[in-house]
């Protein structure tokens, strides 16, 4: 944190509303300041998971925007920072810096509320601490457009923005929206940072504005989650299904495809010609033939390593138990038989993003999560996949990407 003595003279306090944010749904006032959420109020009050809880409330996507000449910035937030007993003690959450759409700094901010978790008991602690703050100085002096990332993997309260000129609302991009459903891959574990993501790789890449609404352990199909992809503006939408039904071991294949129809009918209740994309998994070897729940390895957990193991039986398939050779069969089914009658509804298969032949050469690193080098690999290949000519976003995605090209140019 920096001293008194390093703050921003004749600073400029701006209150932070949510004129100055993208990427969230909804701004919670707080004792000490606001907490961005990914999921609105009244879903939020839908739902009693803690797990969701913590997860829509981690700002994954979620950037402060605005327009300044300031050439010195500071922030104060509240991180909650995540302690798993006995594991490693995992890295303070990162801030990424945009000026003008291009990388220009990386922070991250001391001090913080902390949560213990125990992955042996399920319980969890927290403890309250003090606010930190970031500092970013030598920005250009002329007008330009900031952009600063929290953290997508900390609960993160935004407490007081300052700068030594004044700020206004950036203005909107003539940009396509692209709203994205995933589980915790999505939403960005074990990413490098806020920017590199696969979903925020893949929307620079694009030159689209994402919003999203990836929850790690939260894929499932929960209907105020469709409600909220059908009440959110957007230009095209992606959902990512099928991890967090395998490893919560949420429902049987009897439940499954009609969840599936309701949660796709719910969208198109609001977006009825929007290019839907539906993704299954991408390849994950403990649970390819092995049902869930996954549970933490305690083997690994005694040596200090977080780590997961399939906790099913590949026999139990026969009652019904889903794998994600199950889930990716009936969800190609599922929009095959759909697309018949919408145009607009497109499938992609998740071992297309990372299959077999990647796991070999870039293994998870705990069984289930990507690290920093794959989210790079299955941002780079969605882009090209699914915005690339031939794609199904390549229309609108190539429009935006022209745009993108020409506010560079033109900075």
């Amino acid at each position: 944190m920096d001293t008194e003595r390093d703050r921003i003279t004749a600073s400029v306090t701006t209150h932070i509303t949510a004129d100055l944010l993208r990427g969230a749904l909804d701004l919670e006032r707080t004792a000490r300041g606001v907490l961005p959420h990914r999921l609105p109020a009244w879903a939020r009050a839908q739902c009693t998971d803690g797990q969701l809880a913590m997860a829509e409330s981690q700002p994954s996507g979620v950037r402060l925007v605005f327009r300044t000449r300031a050439t010195a910035v500071e922030l104060d937030v509240l991180p909650t920072k995540r302690v798993y007993t006995g594991a490693p003690p995992r890295p303070d959450g990162v801030y990424d810096l945009l000026v003008d759409g291009h990388p220009a700094g990386r922070a991250s901010a001391a001090g913080g509320d902390t949560l213990t978790i125990d992955m042996a008991t399920g319980t969890a602690e927290h403890r309250p601490g003090p606010v930190g703050t970031l500092r970013f100085t030598g920005l250009p002096g002329k007008a330009k457009d900031v952009e600063i990332w929290l953290p997508h993997n900390e609960t993160t309260e935004l407490v007081a923005l300052r700068t030594d000129a004044p700020v206004e609302p950036a203005p909107e991009r003539d940009r396509a929206v692209w709203l994205h459903h995933g589980s915790s891959i999505s939403h960005g574990s074990d990413a490098a940072s806020p920017t590199t993501t696969w979903p925020a790789l893949a929307a620079a890449r694009a030159g689209v504005e994402l919003v999203n609404l990836g929850f790690g352990g939260g894929a499932l199909l929960d209907p105020f989650t469709a409600r909220t992809l059908r009440d959110t503006p957007a230009d095209l939408i992606s959902v990512k299904i099928g991890i967090n039904l395998v490893n919560s071991d949420l429902m049987r294949l009897r439940a499954f495809a009609p969840a599936v129809h309701g949660f796709l009918d719910t969208i198109r209740e609001g977006r009825p010609t929007t290019p839907l994309l539906v993704v299954s998994p991408i390849w994950c070897p403990i649970h390819e033939e092995t049902p869930g729940p996954s549970v933490p390895d305690l083997t690994a957990l005694g040596t200090g390593r977080l780590s997961f193991r399939a906790a099913g039986d590949p026999a139990e398939r026969a009652q019904g138990k889903l794998t994600l050779g199950v889930i990716r069969e009936e969800l190609a089914r599922i929009v095959e038989r759909r697309a018949e009658e919408d145009a607009n509804l497109h499938h992609l298969d998740g071992r297309r993003l990372y299959g077999r032949a990647d796991a070999a050469e870039l293994p998870l690193p705990d069984r289930l999560h990507p690290d920093a080098a794959t989210h790079r690999r299955i941002g780079e290949r969605f882009a090209e996949l699914v915005f690339a000519a031939g794609g199904p976003f390549a229309h609108r995605g190539a429009a935006a990407e022209a745009r993108a090209v020409a506010e560079t140019a033109g900075s």
